[in-house]
C-alpha cells in the first residue's frame, strides 16, 4: 500500500506559536506510520513547499497553526494556490471565524444570540478615553474584553467596573488594533465540536469549569490543579444539549467550515444559549477540547486524525 504523504504545518509567528508546536508534535506522534509518510513543516519553510515539484509535494497538509497567519485564511489561500489539500476550513470561513467582531455581526443576522457588545479601535483615542463610561451605560459591568483577532485567551480580561477598562483595552490592543467588549455571561460554559464537510455532525457537549477567573491560557493548557475541569457530557438539560449542538452545526454551515470546528457558548439560567465564537482549528494538545469530545463519541485520537485527513481529500 502506498503511504500518503502528510506534512504537519505548525509553529508560525503568532502569540500561539508554542501551542501550535505542541499541537503539531501530538499530531505527528499519533499519525499511523503504516498509513502515512509524515513530515513537519514550520511556516518559515513554506517557500520550500512552493518550490517542490508536484510529485514531491505532500498529499495533504495537516494545519496545526493557531492565531493570525495560520488560522485566518492566509496559509489556506497559499495552499489553495498550490493545489495542495489541507485539513480544516477554507479562506473565507477561516477569516470570518478569526475576526471575532465581524463573526459576531455575521452570525447575529441568523438569530443566533450573542452577548451585547461594543467594538473599539486602537486609533480612536477619544472614544477609548470615554469607553469606561460608554460600557457602563450601554452594557453594564462586568464585561469581557478581548482582541478581535487572537486566540488562546491572549490579551483577554474580565473587567468588573469602570476603573479596570483602560488597562484591559491596553492589554487587548497589544495583540490587535480592534477590541471586542462584551457583556459577561453568567451560566454554564460549554463548547461543541463539529466534524464533517457537507453533512456535519456534532460531538458530545463539553462543560468547562475554569478554576481561574475565566477560561484563560493557563486553564486551557495546564494539566493538574491550575488547569480547568472538563466534563463530558456536560451537566445541562437534554433540551439545552440539543440546542447547543444545533447552533454549533448552524455556525459550521453558516461560515462554510469544513473538516472541523468548535463553537464556544454559555447555557444561561433559562436554558437559552449565548454563543461566543467558533474556532476553525481547535487545539490538538493533551488538554484540548475537540479530542476529548471525540473520545467521548468513541473516536480515538488517531482515528480522529484519519477522519480529518479523509475530509481534507474530499
Amino acid at each position: 500500500m502506498t503511504k500518503l504523504k502528510i506534512a504537519v504545518l505548525c509553529g508560525g509567528t503568532s502569540a500561539e506559536r508554542d501551542v501550535s508546536l505542541n499541537t503539531g508534535a501530538q499530531i505527528v506522534s499519533a499519525l499511523d506510520v503504516e498509513k502515512y509518510d509524515v513530515s513537519t513543516i514550520d511556516t518559515r519553510d513554506l517557500p520550500q513547499l512552493a518550490a517542490m515539484t508536484k510529485a514531491e509535494r505532500p498529499d495533504v497538509v495537516f494545519i496545526a497553526l493557531h492565531g493570525p497567519g495560520g488560522e485566518d485564511g492566509t496559509v489556506q489561500g497559499f495552499l489553495q494556490t498550490l493545489g495542495i489539500p489541507y485539513t480544516g476550513s477554507g479562506v473565507l470561513a477561516s477569516a470570518l471565524a478569526m475576526d471575532k467582531a465581524r463573526y459576531k455581526a455575521f452570525i447575529g443576522t441568523e438569530s443566533i444570540v450573542t452577548p451585547p457588545g461594543l467594538v473599539l479601535y486602537k486609533g480612536d483615542s477619544a472614544r477609548n478615553r470615554r469607553a469606561s463610561t460608554d460600557v457602563g451605560r450601554d452594557l453594564g459591568y462586568p464585561v469581557f474584553v478581548k482582541p478581535s483577532e487572537q486566540g488562546s485567551s491572549f490579551g483577554c480580561s474580565v473587567v468588573e467596573n469602570e476603573t479596570g477598562m483602560a488597562a484591559a483595552l491596553t492589554k487587548a490592543f497589544r495583540y490587535d488594533a480592534v477590541a471586542l467588549v462584551e457583556q459577561r455571561l453568567a451560566g454554564t460554559e460549554i463548547t461543541v465540536a463539529v466534524l464533517g464537510n457537507d453533512d456535519p455532525i456534532p460531538l458530545p457537549v463539553v462543560e468547562i469549569v475554569a478554576k481561574a477567573e475565566f477560561f484563560d491560557y493557563e486553564a486551557k493548557y495546564s494539566v493538574g490543579e491550575s488547569g480547568a475541569t472538563e466534563i463530558v457530557p456536560a451537566r445541562i438539560s437534554e433540551q439545552a444539549t440539543k440546542d447547543a449542538q444545533a447552533i454549533a452545526v448552524q455556525c459550521h454551515r453558516l461560515l462554510g467550515c469544513r473538516g472541523m470546528s468548535r463553537t464556544d457558548m454559555f447555557v444561561l439560567d433559562d436554558d437559552d444559549i449565548g454563543t461566543l465564537e467558533t474556532n476553525t482549528i481547535p487545539g490538538m494538545t493533551a488538554t484540548s477540547l475537540l479530542p476529548k469530545a471525540a473520545a467521548a463519541a468513541g473516536i480515538a485520537f488517531p482515528d480522529l486524525l484519519d477522519r480529518l485527513i479523509q475530509l481534507a481529500r474530499e
